[in-house]
């Protein structure tokens, strides 16, 4: 065993003494150490902001070379604005309800034998994202309160801000007696992850957040259950009956509000009734903001002479996370479904018109965490669905789906209590029946 994989086996094992120990604190423990984070956040501004101006600085430099992108340069800046919002961010995790604790059934086997399912911490989480600081505060915030330990790895580009706020919020947390140094921890290189990743006897869950490369890489190189995205692929459908005033600000939101996320638009569908009097209107507006706009012919016969480029099959496959955008002009809402369940990626699926039959299937039809109408696809987030913040999103279908907040990060066990109940009395030719009655 080399010393980086032992030094991550020791860091593994503290989580998990770490996370036995979380799984007994109370709600107003836990409460009191966010409220903690979230004031040392604050008062370590100066730090925070010196520590985040050397990896900007940094980045500036690999943006100039063409080794980084501008998108992820934007995801990597902290001003004073930001870092309010990571502080208030952790404060609203504080006034969630706890997670743990919950009977969410209770049945009654038999006379005084009682069986409750109620929720619980998983235990240790692994996450591993790449250039968001403001990562670092939400995942630690959410999986204390769900009284889950945590390693955790951000980017290298942000290696002096996670380096800082890491050590920042668990100096804080383990002001409250009952927390200790494992339940918070960074991890700083690649060999440490890939280490990680074999340490399936510790770590119960890992979420990654990242590139599509980057999550299928974790996904294929780890037995242990993985809670993500690879993709966020996502469409606005602009109905034959849609508002155009509305279909226009809606699409222009769901590219442009911040096009570097996984849940900014990524293609246009337009029904082609409505398309020569819709594209040329939004297409100004996204040549105004400097969106690269690439159309099917129709789309571009749609609007001619306003710079659509022509797309091409791998377009519709393309999560661009910049100002890229594909459209393309469909004869249907059924034909729109059928291109959203081939291309799409199941994150975040908006439809913008007036008729709600065809709203209802449309949300029925695509295969999606999140469906929306009338609404911007860049809702689809933890903090904006009153999650408080969101460990990542999820397009699986396991416990888990789409922005995933505290409620991901427990799972349940059942408690069976009764007055020396044994199985003989309910088996053999005179067995006893249950009564099996919900409560």
């Amino acid at each position: 065993m080399s010393k980086k994989t032992q030094n991550m086996t020791e860091m593994a094992q503290n989580a998990r003494e770490a996370s036995l120990a979380l799984a007994r604190l109370d709600a107003a423990k836990k409460n009191r150490a966010l409220k903690a984070m979230a004031n040392a956040l604050r008062e370590n501004k100066d730090l925070i902001l010196k520590e985040n101006a050397k990896d900007v600085k940094a980045a500036e430099k690999l943006v100039a070379q063409g080794k980084l992108g501008k998108a992820l340069l934007k995801r990597l800046a902290v001003d004073e604005v930001k870092l309010e919002g990571m502080a208030v961010g952790v404060e609203s995790v504080a006034l969630l309800a706890d997670p743990v604790g919950h009977v969410r059934e209770t049945l009654i086997l038999d006379d005084g034998l009682e069986l409750k399912q109620v929720s619980c911490p998983i235990g240790v989480i692994g996450a591993v994202f790449e250039s968001r600081p403001d990562v670092v505060p939400q995942v630690s915030s959410l999986c204390l309160k769900a009284g889950d330990a945590v390693m955790f790895k951000g980017g290298s580009e942000a290696a002096h801000s996670n380096r800082v706020l890491a050590d920042v919020l668990s100096r804080a947390a383990q002001t409250v007696p009952g927390i200790t140094s494992g339940a918070i921890q960074l991890i700083e290189t690649r060999e440490q992850v890939n280490a990680m990743l074999q340490l399936d006897e510790y770590i119960d869950l890992l979420v990654p957040r990242g590139s599509n490369e980057f999550v299928r890489y974790i996904m294929d190189n780890s037995r242990i259950p993985v809670l993500g995205h690879a993709d966020g692929i996502c469409h606005v459908y602009i109905d034959k009956d849609a508002s155009l005033n509305m279909a226009c600000d809606v699409a222009f939101d769901s590219k442009v509000q911040y096009p570097a996320v996984c849940n900014a638009l990524e293609t246009l569908l337009v029904h082609k009734d409505i398309a020569a009097k819709f594209l040329p209107q939004i297409m100004k507006r996204y040549s105004a903001a400097g969106v690269e706009v690439r159309g099917c012919p129709r789309a571009r016969k749609a609007a001619p002479g306003l710079g659509l480029k022509a797309a091409t099959e791998a377009d519709w496959k393309a999560e661009y996370l910049d100002l890229v955008l594909a459209v393309r002009v469909v004869d249907s809402l059924a034909d729109a479904v059928a291109h959203i369940n081939k291309y799409g990626s199941g994150h975040t699926e908006s439809i913008v018109t007036k008729n709600n039959k065809n709203a209802t299937e449309f949300i029925a039809g695509v295969d999606a965490a999140c469906v929306f109408h009338n609404c911007s696809t860049r809702f689809s987030d933890g903090f904006r669905f009153g999650k408080g913040a969101e460990i990542g999103i999820s397009t699986n279908k396991i416990h888990a789906r789409g922005p995933v907040g505290l409620e991901g990060l427990v799972i349940y066990r059942y408690i069976l209590k009764g007055k020396g109940h044994i199985v003989a009395t309910y088996a053999g030719p005179d067995a006893k029946p249950f009564k099996h009655i919900r409560k």
